[in-house]
């Protein structure tokens, strides 16, 4: 059978000799980084010098003292001042291998020495079909049916995305339906659709945006009320201009809020009486519960027209159906993303698919399990301190101290000194979150990182 010089030239022996010997290499020195440790003190001046000055180029502080040196071990990452913390934030959920994965590196390896850096609108190479299917193939696992998919450089473009097919298709419908305390991004239009001020200070009105209450898990047929009341005051207020409803399954910037199957059906049926699309924001939520969408989850394979993904899937995108299929122009990119992101997705969305990481008794419900068991006893030794945990699979939230926001920022950073790297999320409470590297994590990790955390509330009690 005829091949290309690209195939001959991939499975030249040597550029398999080089992927292993990089891997090797990186293993090798990675190896080293067993641990929690504090910074160097030889390396502390020039690091808070860098840090210092790399603050004043991008005009403000970073949030954690974080630069990384390059190099980590599965859930332990070194910083460049030599200290060593446990990374169970994954750059708000972007690191699922951890650091310096080798077969992830082998995969990068292979999308970097392909012709291009970045493939786009114009031209992609024959990986990213490949990672179309793979994508399309898990997101139809259950008969979904969707036909469609979209790269795209970011998780707010792949939401600017979805938006635009469906202001197209509903036209001249404008008005969007959003949860209150949702997150979908911060570019001009989307900005409009996060339920927070502070996001949109000083920017032009872009969006109608109206809010809904999100479930409430102590309160089942209340939720579902209310949300119907809510739904049919808007229909009525404002007849045939709504074009679409965002809906964050799994509220990931509220701290993990977890909605209801029940719930969510009722919300999709009176906006499916409107003409009301559907688009479900999974930028956060991809590959983190014990199905690969937390639509599936949540069983609404049948219910959805458009999802966005990103973050663990490194490659963003929107998925649509055909009745949403945009009319040309619409939507273009001049790049989407590199060979390296995309053989990695590849890599890691299969392996994810492939090896034990979904269902009931998957890695990723597993872990979720045994960091909950940990933090419930927490919960029990300080119940005036920690409350929770919430979430859902690699997903988990606790509420320190009541929910006070000065109090549980003062407990982040305290935890990121001490070797944890954690984020608040949310107001009124805030809470304190996780996000679980569940490609590499394993029990030791948890019960190191439920050991710092206890050394933190103490500290501070």
């Amino acid at each position: 059978m005829k091949k290309t010089i690209a195939q001959d030239f991939y499975n030249d022996p040597r550029i398999e000799e080089a992927k292993q010997l990089i891997a090797q290499t990186v293993q090798e020195h990675a190896s080293k980084i067993t641990q929690v440790k504090p910074a160097d003190d030889e390396l502390k001046q020039s690091y808070e010098k860098t840090l210092e000055d790399f603050s004043q180029k991008r005009g403000g502080k970073l949030y954690y003292d974080y630069l990384g040196s390059g190099i980590g071990n599965g859930a332990l990452v070194e910083l460049a001042d030599g200290s060593v913390k446990y990374d169970f934030i994954t750059g708000i959920g972007v690191h699922y291998f951890g650091h310096s994965h080798p077969e992830v590196i082998k995969a990068q390896v292979h999308g970097a020495v392909s012709n291009t850096t970045m493939s786009g609108n114009l031209q992609q190479n024959i990986d990213s079909p490949k990672l179309f299917n793979l994508i399309l193939e898990q997101a139809n696992k259950y008969g979904a049916g969707f036909d469609h998919l979209f790269m795209t450089s970011s998780g707010v473009m792949a939401a600017e995305n979805s938006l635009k097919m469906v202001f197209q298709k509903r036209s001249p419908a404008y008005r969007v339906l959003a949860f209150e305390k949702c997150f979908m991004g911060r570019t001009l239009s989307v900005s409009q659709i996060t339920d927070k001020a502070a996001y949109r200070k000083g920017l032009p009105h872009t969006l109608s945006v109206d809010y809904l209450p999100f479930y409430d898990a102590n309160d089942h047929q209340g939720s579902i009320d209310r949300v119907l009341k809510r739904l049919k005051e808007y229909f009525q207020r404002y007849p045939d201009q709504y074009a679409a409803i965002c809906m964050e399954l799994i509220q990931g910037e509220g701290g993990y809020w977890v909605g209801n199957t029940e719930f969510f059906q009722a919300i999709i049926k009176e906006c499916k009486k409107h003409n009301v699309s559907v688009i479900v924001d999974e930028v956060q939520s991809f590959m983190r519960t014990k199905e690969m969408f937390a639509f599936q989850y949540f069983g609404l394979d049948q219910d959805v027209d458009l999802v966005n993904i990103g973050k663990n899937s490194q490659v963003c995108a929107t998925i649509y159906r055909n009745d949403h299929k945009p009319q040309p122009g619409l939507i273009s990119q001049t790049f989407t993303s590199s060979g390296s992101a995309i053989s990695a997705a590849y890599y890691m969305i299969n392996e994810v698919a492939s090896n034990g990481f979904l269902g009931e008794e998957g890695k990723i419900e597993k872990l979720h399990q045994y960091f909950a068991q940990k933090l419930n006893r927490l919960h029990e030794k300080y119940p005036q301190i920690i409350e929770g945990p919430w979430g859902v699979g690699a997903m988990i939230g606790l509420t320190m101290f009541k929910g006070d926001l000065a109090k549980s920022k003062e407990f982040t950073f305290k935890l990121f000194n001490n070797g944890v790297i954690g984020f608040i999320a949310g107001t009124a409470p805030t809470r304190v979150r996780f996000l679980i590297p569940a490609g590499v994590a394993t029990t030791k990790d948890i019960d190191q990182v439920s050991k710092i955390i206890e050394d933190t509330i103490k500290e501070m009690i």
